[in-house]
């Protein structure tokens, strides 16, 4: 293991090697990125802004891809770390409020 800070990136170039090490960042950044939006910031927008809002996420997946795979900076994990927590919260929170409609 290098000096870097990305486990996750030391173990993508050790098994697949650096050929398609961009490509693998960009798609799990691009999966991670649709997770912790569609759990933290969705709302019910018109077709048309949806499609542009997943248009600038693909767009802003591919900058934040290159700090990822160039910089070798941690933002696959984070990208992971916050979709965990975003997960646990809207769970709790359904959780909650079905709790609080049956003793309604």
């Amino acid at each position: 293991m290098g000096s870097n800070f990305s486990i996750f990136f030391d173990y993508i170039v050790e098994n697949y090697g650096t050929e398609n090490t961009f490509n693998i960042f960009y798609v799990l950044n691009l999966i991670f990125g649709i997770i912790a939006y569609k759990l933290g910031f969705a709302r019910k927008l018109p077709l048309l802004k949806s499609i542009f809002v997943y248009i600038m996420l693909v767009v802003g997946v591919f900058i934040i891809t290159l700090f990822s795979s160039i910089a070798e900076l941690p933002i696959t994990e984070s990208l992971i770390i916050i979709s965990i927590v975003l997960g646990i919260y809207r769970f709790r929170l359904h959780r909650e409020r079905k709790r609080k409609a049956n003793t309604q």
